[in-house]
């Protein structure tokens, strides 16, 4: 008794083959949209992130230039101070 011959097999075969379609059905049923869901919650979160870095970086890019122009302000004075011979 071969598979191609049997006739009952070919039923029970398909019979599985349904009932694995079903099972599958309702294992993922709303499981697509809630995989979907947490994925653009996920890339909203990650582009708030990315932007609230890109502010830091910028913010401290320009605290750093502000800091070295009083650094550069700071050693004209003293420098200024020392020609005129004025004592510090």
């Amino acid at each position: 008794m071969t598979i191609t011959s049997d006739p009952n097999l070919w039923v029970i075969c398909g019979l599985v083959f349904l009932l694995g379609l079903l099972i599958g059905a309702f294992l993922t049923a709303g499981g697509r949209r809630k995989w979907k869901a947490r994925y653009r919650d996920e890339t909203t979160r990650r582009e708030a992130l990315e932007r609230q870095h890109e502010q830091h970086i910028r913010d401290a890019e320009a605290r750093e230039k502000e800091w070295r122009e009083r650094d550069s302000l700071r050693a004209a004075a003293v420098k200024d101070r020392r020609d005129e011979g004025d004592p510090l």
